[in-house]
């Protein structure tokens, strides 16, 4: 039976990266994935500065586009635009962008097990044993960075009603010549497209990105919104359209992030933004945190755990916790945002950006800040 001191489960951009920052110190490291890469993964492909930034290695390989200036619109009346002089959102395919973590964490000795399904996992005093639908394996850590419904977590103990799921649909939509060409140089987010949530836009290569997510947990119908959403962006022809849904989650789990050596990081552990619901950056630095807790450590797991809580204390969950107030309050009390944003949206749009590049995260006083700007107006 072989053995490892980490056993990842996922080959996603957090497992990936995490599994290169313990190779990288020479622990043994497994990558346990159930498909054969380089495989689709249904995602936006969206990839902020601020992850593309603490990335160890260089990405320019798998990007297809990449764009310096975004544009937020609310309806028609209202459009902000910001521009940095590196690229805000770095556009990937997640098939070769995954498949290039993965070999790049091989390189430093990760082993790759590729259509391994993880069917169940055994605890012992000091081991985690893992068996798949093709061997089994042991470890002493098992790092869960399997998504949002995370088969892993549910194996571990996890309840599922510990995270705020919302809904979410995105289209690869191939268009004419014409649609693409005068829409290939913009990557924009449109508020309200969709009631409590948005709509984006985001070129790839020779396709667009299409799609659209709620920011409540709520039943709605998602294909009809993002077929008003093509017809608002003036597409007169679709070529070819592929539709993926999916849920993501944007509040960490309220039942802890480790349990019996295994730790949550990224969207098992729900911390995808909880304003843009963009969860690579977050995933990737999480991952990082987790990796950098068992290090140091020295692969102690009461440590390790200690030390992945404070690390994650430490920035990640303050601000994910300010997002989710902010998130709530801008796609919930809308006659306010809206009249703030007429005052305040470019400035509230170039404080985003520095969001995105890292610069700054969202501000502990966010509250008093929002209520003193309602008192100004008001009065």
């Amino acid at each position: 039976m072989k053995h490892f001191d980490i056993a990842i489960i996922g080959g996603g951009p957090s497992g990936a990266s995490t599994a290169f920052h313990l190779a990288k110190k020479g622990i043994s490291t497994v990558i346990i994935e159930k498909e054969t890469l380089p495989r689709y993964k249904t995602c936006g492909g969206g990839f902020v500065y601020r992850g593309r930034k603490d990335l160890p290695f260089d990405i320019s390989s798998v990007v297809a586009a990449e764009f310096n200036t975004v544009d937020i619109y609310l309806g028609k009346k209202l459009h902000f635009q910001t521009h940095r002089e590196k690229p805000t959102i770095s556009m990937v395919m997640r098939d070769s962008f995954d498949n290039l973590l993965v070999e790049k964490a091989k390189e430093l000795g990760v082993v790759l097990l590729q259509d391994h399904k993880l069917e169940s996992l055994e605890f012992t005093d000091d081991l985690i044993q893992l068996k798949t639908s093709k061997e089994t394996i042991t470890a002493k850590f098992v790092i869960a960075a399997d998504g949002a419904l995370s088969p892993t977590a549910k194996m571990a103990g996890w309840k599922e009603d510990t995270r705020k799921l919302i809904p979410a649909l995105e289209y690869e939509v191939e268009v004419s010549e014409e649609d693409f060409n005068r829409l290939k140089n913009e990557v924009r987010f449109d508020i309200d497209a969709i009631p409590f949530g948005y709509a984006w836009s985001f070129p790839k290569k020779n396709h667009l990105s299409l799609g659209v997510a709620s920011a409540r947990r709520t039943k709605i119908n998602l294909k009809k919104f993002y077929k008003e959403y093509v017809e608002m962006l003036g597409i007169k022809e679709v070529i070819s359209e592929t539709q993926h849904g999916f849920q993501i989650p944007v509040a960490p789990r309220t039942d802890g992030f480790v349990k019996n050596n295994v730790f949550l990081i990224g969207d098992a552990a729900g911390f995808a933004d909880p304003i843009t619901a963009e969860g690579i950056s977050n995933a990737i630095y999480s991952g990082k945190l987790a990796a950098e807790a068992i290090i140091e450590a020295d692969q102690n797991p009461e440590l390790a755990e200690k030390l992945y809580v404070e690390k994650l204390e430490e920035n990640l969950l303050p601000e994910i916790r300010t997002g989710l107030w902010l998130a709530k309050w801008f796609y919930e009390q809308k006659t306010i945002r809206n009249v703030l944003l007429k005052k305040y949206g470019q400035r509230f749009s170039e404080a985003m950006a520095d969001v995105f590049h890292g610069k700054r995260t969202y501000p502990k006083d966010i509250k008093k800040t929002i209520k003193q700007k309602i008192k100004e107006l008001v009065f």
